[in-house]
């Protein structure tokens, strides 16, 4: 699987799997605020979403930047792993 990349140009983390491209669109103004995921249907089911997830968490936290969690997918992942929780912006 390909490392998950931050298109600053698009506002978007991009995972691209098997001809897909898995996104997860942000706004960044001194935080990220993730406001949707979209995994192609090709690649439902096979956790893409969550390996796209965790990397821009990652990346997130490597900068040292704050996390708003308007997209469902971004809040549920983050609401199931709670090693993340200190990410979000209080």
């Amino acid at each position: 699987m390909t490392e998950i990349a931050d298109n600053q140009a698009m506002h978007r983390f991009e995972l691209p799997v098997d001809g897909h491209i898995a996104t997860s669109e942000y706004s960044k103004d001194g935080v990220i605020t993730f406001v949707h995921t979209e995994v192609p249907q090709a690649l439902a089911g096979k956790g893409i979403g969550s390996t796209l997830i965790k990397g821009a968490l990652d990346q997130v936290r490597a900068r040292g930047l704050k996390v708003v969690a308007l997209c469902p997918f971004v809040k549920a992942y983050i609401e199931k792993h709670a090693d993340y929780v200190d990410l979000l912006k209080r």
